[in-house]
């Protein structure tokens, strides 16, 4: 069985993820006109749920909705547009699925909505940072919170992004977004932590975070990383971003190994098989 520091194990309304013993895989379903990968393949809602029922049978752990692209340089959407986006589908896809439904938002209001829909996580790409009212709704639901690093803000954070000592800054970000959401009634239990590919970070910082992933396990919390298509992929490989897949499962490969606990991918089926090979390399066998 997988280890890991503290325990990777997270248990909540009827929900079960066991972090230890495999790497999970989280589908990204962007109900977006402009997400850098796949904005405006999934904003028709039945395109949209067609596409998350597709990702649960092969195989997601999680699919993860947002209705808000942030990419570098974008703008925010306003509260009834990101609602209107993401309410009717994961209401829709709810009463399909048993796997878990996060919702990927920086405000309140549509965690609150989405949460009544069907939804069950909620990841937020400012640790509780944007929205003063994000803690106290994923506290009173009692459902797993992720806490991301992003220096900035989407439509700043790209702008020339300097680091003294990256890991460790990102760490201590992490520490205080773990501090804060405890204190906030969040259970420990339940916070997973994101070191933000992409979000505030030059090439090689990408390259670095995920070379030296095994240093945020001082936090003892599940591990997320979001590499899936990412620029800096792009920079690599010369190839748009329709065409990173193949460079992004050589990220999940040595993210899985260096001890991310799940991993968020535009493309299921390829995470799927990778992470399963990664995980009986680590563990000597089949699970």
């Amino acid at each position: 069985m997988r280890q890991g520091p503290g325990s990777l194990a997270i248990a909540w309304q009827g929900y079960r993820l066991d972090l230890a013993t495999r790497t999970h895989v989280m589908g990204i379903l962007n109900v977006t006109p402009d997400s850098f990968s796949d904005g405006g393949l999934f904003l028709d809602r039945e395109k949209a749920v067609e596409h998350g029922l597709e990702m649960a049978r092969d195989g997601a752990d999680i699919i993860d909705v947002g209705g808000e692209s942030t990419r570098p340089y974008s703008e925010e959407v306003p509260l009834d547009e990101e609602l209107d986006r993401v309410i009717p589908v994961i209401e829709a896809l709810s009463k399909e699925i048993k796997i878990p439904i996060s919702i990927d938002t920086v405000k309140a209001a549509v965690a609150r909505e989405a949460l009544g829909a069907g939804a069950s996580m909620i990841n937020d790409i400012s640790a509780l940072r944007f929205d003063p009212h994000m803690a106290s709704v994923a506290a009173e639901a009692g459902v797993p919170v992720i806490l991301m690093h992003m220096k900035g803000t989407p439509s700043d954070m790209q702008d020339n992004p300097t680091y003294d000592e990256l890991i460790p800054e990102i760490v201590d970000f992490l520490r205080d977004a773990i501090d804060r959401a405890v204190k906030a009634g969040i259970k420990e239990s339940n916070i997973i932590v994101d070191p933000g590919i992409g979000f505030g970070k030059t090439f090689d910082n990408n390259l670095q975070i995920i070379r030296d992933l095994k240093q945020l396990s001082v936090l003892k919390k599940p591990i997320l990383l979001g590499s899936s298509r990412k620029s800096f992929l792009g920079h690599l490989l010369g190839k748009e971003a329709s065409e990173r897949d193949v460079g992004t499962m050589a990220t999940v490969s040595v993210g899985a190994m260096n001890g991310a606990s799940i991993v968020r991918v535009h493309d299921v089926k390829k995470a799927v098989d990778t992470v399963r090979v990664v995980d009986a390399i680590r563990r000597g066998g089949i699970n």
